[in-house]
């Protein structure tokens, strides 16, 4: 689940920019006066962008980024001084004053940036067991012998029935194995 987290010491400031966000039909989570209320709200979720303030009552904005996962992104909201001693990584920073647009497109570009990860992440292909990799190994050296394919044939043949039959490769080249051993 995606949300968005507000943290600043001072409530009536992590409304206003709550409602500017509302606005924008962004999902927030939660309001947040110390780190360790939205450390509490951020381990609801499965990733969201934590908008905070420099210092809270109970840590600074460096140590939250420290305890948030890495699923969550981090915008600082602070003035121009706070700068100048650098920020922690993986924070991306807002100077004040700021104008909601630039907030809004900000928080924006976060949320395109965490889906293209996201899809990145399941589309990175996964190893195999060097059982079951065998196993699908020996299935098609099987349908090349026997059926004069090329291994990319024999592949493709492999695939295409999994997917006709509703069941996984490893199961496609166990019943091929079994069929044709008899």
């Amino acid at each position: 689940m995606f949300g968005i987290i507000i943290v600043f010491p001072n409530k009536d400031n992590a409304v206003q920019i709550q409602n500017m966000l509302m606005h924008q039909g962004l999902p927030v989570k939660e309001v947040c006066t110390t780190g360790a209320q939205a450390l509490k709200a951020a381990e609801t979720l499965d990733e969201g962008i934590v908008i905070c303030g420099y210092k809270y009552n109970d840590m600074v904005y460096t140590e939250l980024r420290e305890y948030l996962s890495e699923a969550m992104e981090m915008v600082l909201i602070a003035s121009a001084d706070r700068w100048s001693s650098g920020h922690a990584s993986g924070v991306l920073g807002l100077s004040m004053p700021f104008r909601a647009y630039d907030l809004v497109n900000t928080v924006n570009m976060l949320t395109v940036s965490m889906q293209k990860k996201r899809k990145k992440k399941r589309f990175v292909k996964k190893e195999r067991e060097p059982k079951e990799q065998a196993l699908i190994d020996q299935a098609k050296n099987l349908l090349m012998s026997r059926n004069n394919m090329t291994e990319e044939q024999a592949h493709k043949y492999l695939q295409k029935t999994s997917m006709d039959n509703q069941t996984t490769l490893i199961e496609t080249a166990q019943m091929v194995l079994s069929i044709m051993s008899e």
